[in-house]
């Protein structure tokens, strides 16, 4: 289990460098990685992501990052010492989204009851 941990978290940091600093593509402008699940024999790797944006800009970043998957994939190949390169899909994650709208809601709350007492 260790090693899944600590492989996913070098997948987590290789994945950020390489779109921030390789790709090019203008629908990835604010993306961050939040997460990876590496699956226990090191193949699968579900990439999980942010991005501040609407809705539109949220389906061009899926685009983008799909169609870099193969560069992305090349990369990782290089860059690790891995007897298999992982296949790797890209999926949004909301909980940047529900947190930042929590907050909001907690706020709201606060200054509710500063205004009730």
């Amino acid at each position: 289990m260790e090693r899944q941990k600590k492989v996913a978290e070098t997948l987590k940091r290789e994945i950020s460098d390489i779109i921030s600093n390789e790709l090019f593509d203008p629908r990835l402008g604010f993306i961050t990685i939040t997460r990876v699940n590496l699956s226990k024999d090191l193949r699968f790797a579900q990439i999980y992501f942010s991005v501040l944006s609407d809705e539109e800009g949220k389906k061009r970043a899926v685009e983008g990052l799909n169609n870099a998957k193969s560069l992305i994939k090349r990369r990782i190949s290089e860059r690790l010492n891995l007897r298999f390169t992982p296949e790797i899909s890209f999926k949004l994650d909301p909980s940047v989204e529900y947190s930042i709208e929590l907050q909001k809601e907690l706020d709201r709350l606060r200054d509710e009851f500063r205004e009730n007492n």
